[in-house]
C-alpha cells in the first residue's frame, strides 16, 4: 500500500513524539496538555472544516467528559479506560440532543444556538453537586490503566495520552476520507446541491455534530486524568473560543492545522502567563496578525506553498 505524502508526515511526527520522554528540553505534562486540547480543536475542524458548522458550544462537551470522567474516577474507583468511555459516552448524548436542536438553523444563528446551550451546562454545572461548584473536582487518581499500568508515573500517562491522541487523530483521519466524510465536504461547499441530490441533509449534520461532541469529550476526559482537575473554565465559553482560536490559527479543513492551532495557543498561555490580563490582549494581537497574514491558517498555507511549489515543477 502506498503512502500519501500526509500519512509519511504523521508517521514522522508520531515517531517524535514518542521519543518525547527521552529528552530534556519540553515538558511531559506540557505535552500531555496539547494532546488533550489538539483533541478539542479537532473535533470543532472536523464540524467546522468538513461539514462547514461553526460552533460556540463545544466547550459543553469538553466539560462533560472532563467532570464525568473525573467523577468516576474518583469516586467509583474505576480504571481510566472506564472512565474515558463514561465521559465520551455522556458527552456523545449531549452532543446529540444539542445536535437535534441547533441544525434546524444555519449560520449564525446555529452557532448561537449552540453557545446558548453551552451556556446552560455551565450554569446546570455551578449548581450540582458533584460538581463542587467554583473548586470543581481536584485530586482525580489517574488509576490503573486494564489494572495493569500506573498511570500515576508521568512517563506511562504520557505514553497513554500520546496513544489516546493518535487514535483520535486517525479515527478523525478516517471519518474525512469515508464516503460520509464526502458528503460532509459536499454539504459544506454547496447544501442546496447535496439536498437534490437526494441526502438527508439534515441527519448527516447531526452524525457529525455528535461525533465531534464525542471526541471533545475524550478531550476533556483526558484532561482530567492528565490535569488530575475539572473544574468551571472547562466548560465556560472561554474554552470554545479557544477552540475555535486553535483551528482558525492552524488551518480549517485540515488534518494537522487544529493540532498545530492547538500547540501555538498552549505555547503562548504557557509563556505569558505571568503577565496576567496582558496575556489574553497578546494572544488577540497574535491572531489578528496571523489571520490577515496567513488567511489558511498556518498548516494551510503551508499546504498551499507547498501544491504551488509542485505546480511549478
Amino acid at each position: 500500500m502506498k503512502l500519501s505524502n500526509i500519512d509519511k508526515i504523521s508517521i514522522v511526527i508520531m515517531a517524535l513524539l514518542v521519543m518525547v520522554p527521552f529528552q530534556g528540553f519540553v515538558y511531559d505534562l506540557f505535552m500531555m496538555k496539547i494532546f488533550c486540547f489538539a483533541i478539542l480543536a479537532a473535533s470543532l475542524n472536523l464540524l467546522l472544516g468538513f461539514a462547514g458548522l461553526l460552533s460556540f458550544g463545544h466547550a459543553a462537551f469538553f466539560g462533560t467528559g472532563a467532570y464525568i470522567t473525573a467523577h468516576v474516577m474518583k469516586e467509583w474507583g474505576a480504571t481510566p479506560e472506564f472512565g474515558l468511555f463514561c465521559g465520551v459516552v455522556c458527552a456523545t448524548v449531549l452532543g446529540y440532543v444539542f445536535g437535534s436542536l441547533a441544525i434546524r438553523r444555519q449560520g449564525i444563528y446555529f452557532a448561537m444556538i449552540t453557545l446558548a446551550l453551552a451556556q446552560v451546562v455551565y450554569f446546570v454545572a455551578t449548581q450540582v453537586p458533584f460538581t463542587n461548584g467554583e473548586d470543581g473536582i481536584q485530586g482525580v487518581p489517574r488509576g490503573m490503566f486494564l489494572g495493569l499500568i500506573d498511570l500515576s508515573k508521568s512517563t506511562n500517562m504520557y505514553y497513554f495520552s500520546l496513544v489516546v491522541f493518535i487514535l483520535a487523530f486517525f479515527m478523525i483521519k478516517r471519518i474525512v476520507g469515508s464516503p460520509f466524510g464526502q458528503v460532509m465536504k459536499a454539504i459544506r461547499e454547496n447544501e442546496p446541491r447535496a439536498i437534490s441530490l437526494g441526502y438527508d441533509v439534515n441527519r448527516y449534520k447531526l452524525v457529525a455534530f455528535t461525533l465531534s461532541a464525542g471526541l471533545a469529550g475524550l478531550g476533556g476526559g483526558l484532561k482530567s486524568l492528565v490535569l488530575q482537575l475539572a473544574s468551571l473554565s472547562d466548560v465556560f465559553w472561554h474554552t470554545s473560543g479557544e477552540a475555535v482560536l486553535m483551528t482558525i490559527l492552524g488551518g480549517i479543513g485540515t488534518l494537522w492545522g487544529p493540532i498545530v492551532g492547538a500547540a501555538i495557543v498552549v505555547n503562548l498561555q504557557n509563556y505569558l502567563a505571568n503577565l496576567g490580563g496582558w496575556s489574553t490582549i497578546i494572544t488577540g494581537v497574535i491572531f489578528v496578525v496571523c489571520v490577515l497574514a496567513f488567511r489558511r491558517g498556518v498548516v494551510g498555507e503551508i499546504i498551499a506553498l507547498y501544491q504551488k511549489y509542485q505546480h511549478k515543477n
